[in-house]
């Protein structure tokens, strides 16, 4: 069935030209719309265990489904080659994503290149990672030892049936929970447990997984279903507005809204009016936050995307294996920064009737399996 979406083939795109005069970076740099380039979120492989029906669905991602070969995805230098020209432009923070990055062979040695990065001021990144949890209470140790700052897991339901329903591969909540407490006592926090609630299928789950996580040192944050990618199947009729979420939880638990950790964080923050912790919501459809966005990522074979809706990428692995120097890397990637303008999530919000209309999709967008969340 792998000809049912090629996702590769949308992501093709050239490679960005390299300015005339060349410039050496200063630490700062803007898009068009002022936002600075803040996050860099690193795929480092296209596979991944499970088969989450808002991801991977197994009747797209099948046996059949053709990876990328070893040889096409970015070795660790490469990727730490990139990653310290984006520090120099002003990034601060490095996410690790997938597909299941532990799925990456060595990735502890990846880790370790990364974490020896400085910014210009000399301070050490934030380095982090998300994940499936499946293979965390193994790694978790190996993944501190190496200089991983924290995690953050995806869990989509405390029900074992509704879970396994969701990643479609008969995985246990047992296992995940495990992991994450492996997760915690090597250190990895503060620990964010992701939810996407999906109409339907897992929404039943909002309060209980609200009341689990309160007052434990775990972070939950509810996640609106999104129209990432082409394979699977997004409606609007599915997606359950945040505003929704935080009603379901305040019925049983008081919140009270709290002020973001830093400008361009994308959960919206509230506490539990007792003292209990806190929980996020990511709403990227009901309330775009693109206004302050200030992520770019580079895909598992080198593509930088500058959106995570977009329909394609700018080629920086034939620059890294073309001899291109590093000045010449560096001024390509603050060219193409200072020219971006997207906006998919405001300008989808705002063709879009939430009550139940539909949105024009047009392009094929790039799947979040290649790409990261």
């Amino acid at each position: 069935m792998a000809d049912k979406i090629i996702y590769l083939a949308e992501a093709r795109n050239g490679a960005p030209a390299i300015p005339a005069q060349l410039e050496s970076p200063s630490g700062n740099v803007a898009d068009s719309l002022g936002r600075p380039l803040h996050d860099l979120r690193i795929s480092i492989t296209d596979r991944c265990n499970f088969r989450c029906v808002y991801c991977m669905p197994k009747d797209v991602f099948d046996k059949n489904h053709v990876y990328l070969p070893h040889t096409d995805l970015l070795s660790f230098e490469e990727i730490t080659r990139v990653a310290r020209l984006f520090v120099a432009h002003g990034v601060e923070k490095i996410r690790l994503t997938g597909g299941e990055p532990l799925l990456r062979k060595n990735i502890e040695k990846l880790i370790a290149m990364l974490a020896a990065l400085r910014t210009p001021s000399g301070q050490p990144l934030d380095l982090t990672l998300t994940t499936n949890g499946s293979l965390l209470a193994r790694k978790a140790q190996a993944l501190k030892d190496a200089g991983l700052n924290r995690v953050t897991v995806s869990l989509d339901s405390l029900d074992d049936a509704t879970f396994k329903r969701m990643n479609d591969v008969d995985f246990a909540v047992a296992d995940v929970l495990h992991g994450i407490d492996a997760a915690h006592a090597a250190g990895l926090g503060p620990i964010k447990i992701n939810m996407v609630v999906k109409a339907g299928m897992n929404e039943q789950e909002i309060v209980p997984m609200a009341r689990h996580f309160k007052d434990t040192p775990y972070i939950l944050r509810f996640i609106e279903y999104m129209d990432v990618g082409a394979s699977n199947g997004w409606n609007l009729q599915e997606v359950i507005p945040s505003a929704e979420v935080v009603r379901r939880i305040a019925a049983h638990m008081p919140l009270l809204p709290i002020d973001p950790n830093y400008t361009g964080e994308t959960a919206a923050r509230w506490r539990y009016a007792d003292g209990g912790g806190e929980i996020g919501l990511i709403s990227s459809v009901t309330q775009a936050f693109c206004a302050d966005c200030s992520r770019a990522r580079l895909s598992t074979e080198g593509k930088l995307y500058t959106c995570l809706f977009a329909s394609s990428g700018h080629d920086l692995r034939s620059l890294l294996r073309g001899g291109r120097s590093d000045a010449e890397i560096s001024s390509a990637v603050a060219q193409l920064w200072r020219g971006r303008g997207d906006r998919y999530s405001q300008l989808r919000t705002s063709q879009t009737d939430l009550t139940g209309g539909a949105l024009e999709h047009g392009k094929k967008k790039v799947e979040m399996s290649y790409i990261g969340g």
